[in-house]
């Protein structure tokens, strides 16, 4: 009973080395982001292991707020409310970033490859792909 305390913590430790999405700690990108276009706000939390994130705020959604899902490729989703929709997810935690994840625009309707990686306590770089090397890096900004 005298040194389980350190055999405990060393236990931990270790696995919180041997689990990336735990070793990553990387909760940074947790929170409401400013996007650069169209005053987007997605808010990212943690979905299991993963990351996800929902589109809250834009210019189309002050415009009105009933907006539509109108440039889906898929028919039957074009009926769903752009508020609160789940746009970005799927993603592992790599060192320091977001990986093999996804985003979703609904301004074109289309699905990309993404990678989120933080590039400060403030702005994160998110990456989408149409496919390797089409990709388009936007830097999002946190909002307090």
């Amino acid at each position: 009973m005298r040194n389980w305390k350190p055999v405990g913590l060393a236990l931990v430790a270790s696995l919180a080395l041997a689990n990336p999405s735990f070793a990553a700690g990387n909760d940074s990108v947790v929170g409401k982001w400013r996007t650069p276009s169209k005053h987007g706000v997605v808010e990212l939390g943690r979905c299991g292991e993963s990351v996800c994130g929902r589109l809250v705020d834009s210019d189309g959604l002050k415009t009105n707020p009933d907006l539509r899902d109108a440039n889906n490729k898929d028919a039957t989703k074009r009926t769903r409310k752009i508020k609160g929709l789940q746009i970005v997810g799927g993603f592992k935690a790599k060192g320091n970033e977001w990986v093999e994840g996804q985003i979703y625009n609904p301004e074109d309707g289309g699905t990309y490859k993404a990678t989120i990686t933080p590039s400060g306590a403030n702005s994160l770089k998110l990456k989408g792909c149409i496919v390797w090397p089409l990709c388009k890096t936007q830097t999002w900004t946190r909002i307090p």
